[in-house]
């Protein structure tokens, strides 16, 4: 849902119900704005996404807000058509790609039939957000993180997009940095557990 601040998403999960993420980023974060937002808030499980440093919303936080320690960065690129053929998938692994209520979801199974990667992209005009981006454990170092990143960008810019934007941990900071992303600003993720 679009709100003057920014955007609210249901999650729909019990640990990750909804998503208050503001647009303002740097030094356009304006304290009245958080605080309004994370006064609002009274359901535990509620996350707030702020793009700039812990030290400066910290303080604008009320009671019962827990900041996550790990660093996040709002990350963008421009995105481009593939200039040469996308590389394949290991022997045995299978892709899948659907789009619902407007969301573009990949899938990589592995030979087992296990997750071995996944993304999602939501284009939203010439913006595209990328989410989700997962590979699991047993299936790192195999290109698969490129392979997922790499077929949401072109799904994404076959529906007009021109830019893409996400949310990277400081583990996924260095795959997107090495196709080309780059911090933009840094994140802040804030949960509500209830005030006493």
């Amino acid at each position: 849902m679009v709100e003057p601040w920014g955007f609210t998403i249901d999650m729909g999960l019990a640990h990750h119900v909804t998503r208050h993420v503001l647009s303002a980023a740097n030094e356009e974060v304006e304290e009245k704005t958080v605080r309004k937002v994370a006064d609002a808030v009274t359901g535990a499980g509620t996350w707030l996404k702020v793009f700039t440093d812990a030290s400066t919303v910290g303080p604008w936080l009320g009671e019962g807000w827990w900041i996550d320690p790990d660093p996040g960065f709002l990350m963008t690129v421009r995105l481009r058509p593939r200039e040469t053929p996308m590389v394949s998938l290991p022997d045995g692994y299978r892709l899948r790609t659907w789009s619902r209520g407007g969301v573009i979801r990949v899938m990589v199974a592995a030979p087992d039939g296990s997750l071995a990667a996944r993304g999602q992209i939501v284009p939203t005009g010439a913006t595209a957000v990328a989410d989700q981006i997962e590979t699991s454990p047993a299936h790192r170092r195999r290109g698969l993180g490129t392979f997922v990143m790499d077929t949401l960008a072109q799904a994404a810019l076959e529906q007009g997009a021109e830019t893409g934007v996400l949310a990277g941990t400081p583990d996924g900071r260095a795959l997107y940095a090495s196709l080309g992303w780059t911090v933009t600003a840094p994140l802040t993720s804030a949960r509500f557990t209830g005030r006493p």
